[in-house]
Order: structure tokens, then C-alpha cells, then sequence
């Protein structure tokens, strides 16, 4: 059924008025990238006017940056993907005002398809300056309280072990399992502030990385050495597959050896007595994939999209086990991402999950220099 004349008329300003009216910044390109509309929202937050907008390339009017600040390559800004892929692309960057200030937003954009061909697209966007601040707020404190529980827990931890290795003299037999009682408890905190303070580098873009080459089986032999007696106590059948031992990867061999081991401790810890968990490492193409199998009480469909969510554990966890911040598998997925690795996973309630992280192999041109002069060296 077409419209007529003034119904068409009166269906496009009544489009316009239900786009102008969007709470949220909005704006539209063409098939060309030059912007056709620009509500008053958008305009307030950029500080350009419909004239200063309308017709111009996107990227002039939309300059966007990084959380480093640092300009988006146009091939790899969200607008750009969205429009050559054709899919909603939501994302947080930064853009420029027309004063100079940069300032964060949450972005979701739509491409405009017709007959299967994107003829432009649709962005929604907001200032989200003040969840910026208050996590920044949020993380400084954690930071600071972290450093000051530190000092006392020292002191703690020194003079528990001193007196458990009689230092100050013979105790009981109750006196050395409560020791061992408050030695469990303070590995435990220490942990949590370390984490704790891991999460407050990474969201400031602090934390350092090193990375260099190193051999990816001496990382996992270390992790599995140090969660041996934890398996061992639950009768867990714990053991590696590795098809090369001598597989080289370019990463910071202690964050990669927190992941894994933050991946190998969830996996004992929720794995029932006589149980399996394997570490697997396998070269794909120009990446590794390290995979940590358990045959534990795995994650209920309905929580997975929430896995890597900071403070989150699913239902079924909690039912069973108390104890836990909800933070080591968000602190995982950040540290993977800073070494350039990507970390997913596929689990069955009832029957078990299995956890992947990928990196980038040395390229063969370096192992095969690394390989000489280690030759060379012998």
C-alpha cells in the first residue's frame, strides 16, 4: 500500500520529530559517510551545530581516540566495521569536541540496509564522563586500600610462619594447626589484594607488560607444579598434552603464568573429588591455544554471557561454594587481552568446562635465530 502525498509528508515529520527528540546523541550517514542528520543531543555533546554538521564526512565532525588517546586508524573505527560488515557494532571510545576536549562515550551503530546492501548507517551515543570518573574513584580506592592492608598482612604472614617453623620456641599440635589455620587465611587475602591490584592496573592502563620470547611448556610445568598438591588432596587425575614440548610464544611469562594459573585453580577447586583436569597446548596457525579442561559442575547456560563480568559467580557455584570474590576470571580476560591473546570457553552444567587462551606463536624467522644461538650457547 503507498502513501500519498501529505500522509508521506506527515509519516517523514513525524520521523523527524521521534529523531530529535532521542534522549541519547543520534546521528545518520549515507552510503558516502556524509552525515544526514544530527539530533540536538549529539549536538550538545560535540558542540556542533546542525549547519557545522549536516554534509560533512563523519570523520571530520567525529574525531575519535582511544583510552590512551591516540587517534583510530578510519579502517578500524566502529562506524567503518559496521558499515563494510553490516552488523551493530557497540563499543566505548573517545571523541573530540568541537573545543578540543575529548571526552569517553558508549556507542551503538546500526548500518542501514536495503535489499541486503548497506546504504548508510545509525549511531546512537553518550557522554559517559561520570562512570568514567566514578570508576576511576572506585579503583583508586581499591588501589590505596590494597597497598595499606598490605604491610599489616605481612607482619602476619612472617610471624605465623615463624611460629609454625619454631622459631619462638616448641607449640602443640592444636596450636600448629591453628597457625596453619591463619597461614591459609592470609595466603588467601594476599591473593585477593593481588588481584585487587591487578584489576586497578588494568583499568588504568598501567600494568606492564614484558614480552619476549620464552618456551610456553616450562610456564604451564610451573603452574601444575605449584597446583599439584591441591589436586593431589582431591584425588584429581591433573596432567598435560603437549605435542612439542619446545613450543615458543612472545608473552610476559609471569602474567601468562597468573592466567593459567587462575584457570588451573578454578578448574581443582570446582572439579569433585577423583575428578580430571588437563592442560593441553596446541599450536593452530600462527597461534597457541592453551585449553584447561575439568570434568567440575560447569556454568549454567543462562549465566555464561556473564562469565567474565567483574564480582560475578553463577548460581550454582555459590550453592556450593562460599568463598570467592567473582573477580579472577575477569582479571583473566584483562591480562590475556594485554598480551595481544583472546581468552573464551565452552561449558555443560553438570558435566564440566573447558577454558581457551590463545597467543601469537614466535614468528619461524625468530625461532629459528633463537634456536642457533642457543646451539651457539651450549
Amino acid at each position: 500500500m503507498s502513501l500519498k502525498p501529505h500522509e508521506y509528508e506527515g509519516e517523514k515529520a513525524l520521523a523527524e520529530v521521534l529523531f530529535n527528540s532521542i534522549g541519547d546523541g543520534a546521528v545518520t550517514t549515507d552510503e558516502f559517510g556524509k552525515i544526514t542528520r544530527i539530533n540536538p543531543t549529539a549536538q550538545q555533546i560535540l558542540g556542533y551545530s546542525e549547519e557545522e554538521a549536516i554534509g560533512k564526512w563523519f570523520p571530520d565532525v567525529f574525531s575519535a581516540y582511544d583510552d590512551e588517546e591516540q587517534s583510530i586508524p578510519l579502517i578500524e573505527r566502529p562506524v567503518t566495521r559496521a558499515f563494510v560488515s553490516g552488523r551493530i557494532i557497540s563499543e566505548k571510545i573517545r571523541y573530540k569536541r568541537k573545543d578540543g576536549e575529548l571526552i569517553p562515550v558508549s556507542m551503538t551503530i546500526s548500518p542501514i540496509m536495503v535489499k541486503e546492501q548497506p546504504v548508510g548507517c545509525i549511531e546512537i551515543f553518550r557522554d559517559i564522563t561520570k562512570e568514567y570518573e566514578i570508576e576511576k574513584m572506585k579503583s583508586d580506592f581499591i588501589s590505596l586500600a590494597s597497598h595499606q592492608l598490605r604491610t599489616p598482612l605481612s607482619a602476619v604472614m612472617t610471624y605465623s610462619h615463624m611460629l609454625l617453623d619454631g622459631f619462638m620456641g616448641p607449640i602443640t599440635k592444636p596450636q600448629s594447626r591453628s597457625l596453619k589455620t591463619i597461614v591459609s587465611a592470609t595466603n588467601r587475602m594476599n591473593e585477593t589484594i593481588s588481584t585487587l591490584l591487578n584489576i586497578t592496573r588494568i583499568e588504568s592502563g598501567s600494568i606492564a607488560v614484558a614480552r619476549k620470547p620464552i618456551t610456553i611448556t616450562r610456564i604451564i610445568d610451573e603452574v601444575v607444579t605449584e597446583h599439584h598438591i591441591a589436586a593431589s588432596e582431591k584425588s584429581i587425575n591433573f596432567k598435560i598434552e603437549s605435542p612439542d614440548t619446545s613450543i615458543k610464544i612472545i608473552s610476559d611469562g609471569v602474567v601468562l603464568k597468573e592466567v593459567i594459573g587462575n584457570l588451573v585453580s578454578n578448574a581443582i577447586k570446582y572439579t569433585p573429588p577423583s575428578g580430571k583436569v588437563t592442560v593441553n597446548i596446541s599450536p593452530k596457525g600462527s597461534q597457541v591455544i592453551i585449553s584447561v579442561r575439568d570434568t567440575g559442575m560447569g556454568i549454567p547456560e543462562e549465566s555464561q554471557a556473564s562469565v567474565f563480568s567483574k564480582f560475578f559467580r553463577a548460581d550454582n557455584v555459590v550453592r556450593q561454594e562460599t568463598s570467592g570474590t567473582g573477580l579472577g576470571l575477569y582479571l583473566a580476560k584483562g591480562l590475556v587481552k594485554e598480551l595481544g591473546g583472546d581468552l573464551w570457553f565452552t561449558s555443560k552444567e553438570g558435566e564440566g568446562s573447558i577454558f581457551y587462551v590463545s597467543l601469537p606463536l614466535l614468528p619461524q624467522s625468530i625461532r629459528t635465530q633463537t634456536v642457533r644461538k642457543s646451539i651457539v650457547n651450549e
